[in-house]
């Protein structure tokens, strides 16, 4: 039977190796510690390609409605922490949007493949919601280019949706989030901090 010096030793190491950022995967940035919560959430946006978009739907009487979107915050490499969509009032969300832009995106670890054998809901496969309002970007403006760049870069596919569909692109003004990605319930973190992380390196993230 092992003495208590042994298992105290054992369940210190077990403390230290779930502290370490999660290892790198297909040459993916590693994952930030927990104690970096901005970097964490800004790393989740940028490794993530989907989410699901949630808006009041104009169909159901005002119930929310939840629907898996594509999504880009920038080229690859090139982090803005800004979720730009492609969207099309056929599909409920937009017409939702466009009603009411009060929205919720949620983004999960676990489709990185980071999270190893943990379920989905473990606090330490991190978890994002960024709520605020969805705004249309002018088609014609200098931000609409740097959308498109953005969102064709992830999602080449896109360029060749129908024409005749009308996709507008859509961006979320952040005004909340809600992440956790560890033990002891979400981390405080303001848009602000959010969108201003890594700006003092004098570039934008490289994740």
């Amino acid at each position: 039977m092992r003495s208590p010096s042994c298992i105290l030793l054992a369940l210190t190491v077990a403390v230290l190796v779930l502290r370490l950022p999660a290892p790198a995967i297909a040459g993916r940035p590693l994952k930030p510690a927990p104690a970096d919560a901005a970097a964490t959430a800004r790393w989740l946006a940028a490794q993530n390609t989907w989410g699901v978009l949630s808006t009041i739907s104009s169909d159901l009487n005002g119930a929310p409605f939840g629907n898996v979107v594509s999504y880009s915050d920038g080229v690859p490499g090139e982090s803005h922490g800004i979720p730009y969509f492609y969207l099309t009032t056929l599909d409920p969300t937009a017409r939702d949007a466009l009603a009411d832009e009060r929205t919720s995106f949620t983004l999960s670890e676990f489709p990185l493949g980071t999270c190893g054998k943990k379920d989905p809901e473990n606090p330490s496969c991190a978890k994002l919601t960024l709520t605020g309002k969805m705004k249309v970007v002018d088609f014609q403006s200098p931000e609409a280019d740097l959308a498109k760049t953005a969102l064709f870069s992830k999602h080449p596919e896109m360029k060749g949706w129908p024409k005749n569909h009308n996709f507008e692109i859509f961006k979320l003004e952040i005004e909340h989030i809600f992440l956790i990605d560890w033990f002891g319930g979400p981390k405080p973190i303001s848009p602000s901090e959010y969108l201003e992380y890594g700006r003092h390196q004098g570039s934008l993230l490289s994740f």
